[in-house]
């Protein structure tokens, strides 16, 4: 630490170049720390111990649709207070580009989702509509919709009576109060009875069950009995929390955490170029000054560690910046999307060990091969200009 002070005035001699260079530093690790922080979000999640209320979906992939019939046996299975299903749609409002969830839901669907609080007039006219749906409040909002207006969407996987063209009357308008979950409201949904009567090739099939317990000490012991009731037969299920299942549709699109790592191996690749880049250019520039501070005592070993030093302190203040920030721009995408998005509020305990474990690395070897350089000197020769 005393040489503390030679370290940051040779780390800011060329000023432009260290604030360039330290920007790149800080986009780097600001980019890792949103990109891990969705990794680690990604792999959580998967127990289903303590779990009050749990999905019961097919074992081979979201897509493959499992038979109506399992639901009066799930709800013969004891620990399980009340069960529906639902049924992916897939629909698209007049442009692709406005995109939201909707499917189909079976009875009693509302009953496990006491934190949709829909009016009770509102629940009673749609209950009692073959056609009618119910949206979330921001996505009514966003198009403007308000009860009675008819929605028409473009069936992309459910044609009807030869067409793609389906309408819903809208019939209520719910609302979430937590914040973090207002993204739940960004959804339609409709009654599972009319899509199976209409669509015109799926019948008798659905997506997944809901289950709510009546112990979520029980979660273990209720999903292996679930799970039991379609072992080895063509429709396996598997049961699990709403949040494993929930990211299981993201991860349709591919495997996140070895997108994350693909982007990210790049990104430091180049930083790493162009950190060693940045150092080997500023030893350059100070053969003279290292050969003075070799002439006035300082040893071989002194030098090497005052360049890795300054290597270290240039990758240490642009990844602590760029790692603190991320958080900050994460809930602000939180906000923007209207809660559509999911981002944790702050950085995972392991992103913060990896993005640490990567500065020191990062620091380390792009100053490394400057060290040396500037460590192995000869005076005679450094003062000489050779």
């Amino acid at each position: 630490m005393k040489y503390l002070h030679l370290i940051w005035a040779s780390l800011f001699r060329s000023k432009t170049r260290t604030l360039l260079t330290l920007l790149s530093v800080f986009v780097a690790f600001f980019l890792f720390g949103m990109l891990d922080a969705v990794r680690v979000a990604f792999n959580s999640g998967g127990s289903v111990t303590g779990a009050n209320r749990m999905v019961v979906a097919s074992r081979l992939s979201i897509t493959q649709m499992l038979p109506y019939s399992l639901d009066a046996q799930i709800k013969t299975i004891p620990g399980v207070r009340k069960s529906t299903f639902a049924a992916w749609f897939g629909g698209i409002y007049q442009d692709p580009k406005n995109f939201f969830p909707n499917f189909s839901v079976g009875p009693g669907y509302m009953d496990l989702y006491p934190e949709f609080k829909l009016a009770p007039a509102q629940r009673k006219a749609w209950e009692a509509d073959r056609q009618g749906a119910i949206v979330g409040e921001t996505l009514a909002k966003k198009f403007g919709w308000k009860v009675g207006d008819t929605i028409p969407l473009q069936a992309t996987i459910f044609p009807t009576k030869g067409s793609n063209a389906w309408s819903f009357k809208l019939d209520g308008i719910f609302r979430i109060d937590d914040e973090k979950r207002k993204g739940q409201e960004q959804v339609l949904l409709f009654h599972w009875n009319y899509f199976d009567e209409s669509n015109d090739y799926v019948k008798g099939r659905v997506g997944w069950y809901i289950i709510q317990l009546t112990d979520a000490g029980a979660a273990n012991r209720v999903s292996k009995a679930i799970d039991a009731l379609s072992a080895n037969s063509d429709h396996e299920t598997k049961t699990q929390t709403e949040e494993a299942f929930n990211q299981s549709f993201a991860k349709q699109i591919g495997d996140i955490g070895l997108i994350v790592t693909a982007i990210m191996g790049a990104v430091f690749f180049t930083l790493l170029l162009l950190t060693g880049n940045t150092m080997a250019q500023a030893v350059r520039e100070r053969i003279p000054e290292l050969a003075v501070l070799k002439t006035i005592g300082f040893s071989n070993v002194s030098v090497l560690w005052l360049v890795l030093g300054e290597s270290l302190l240039l990758v240490a203040i642009g990844a602590l910046l760029g790692l603190a920030f991320a958080p900050v721009v994460m809930q602000v995408a939180v906000k923007m999307s209207g809660g559509f998005i999911q981002l944790p509020g702050n950085l995972p305990p392991e992103s913060w060990m990896t993005g640490l474990v990567l500065m020191v690395a990062f620091g380390a070897l792009s100053g490394l091969l400057p060290a040396l350089r500037a460590m192995r000197l000869n005076i005679v020769d450094a003062l000489a200009g050779r």
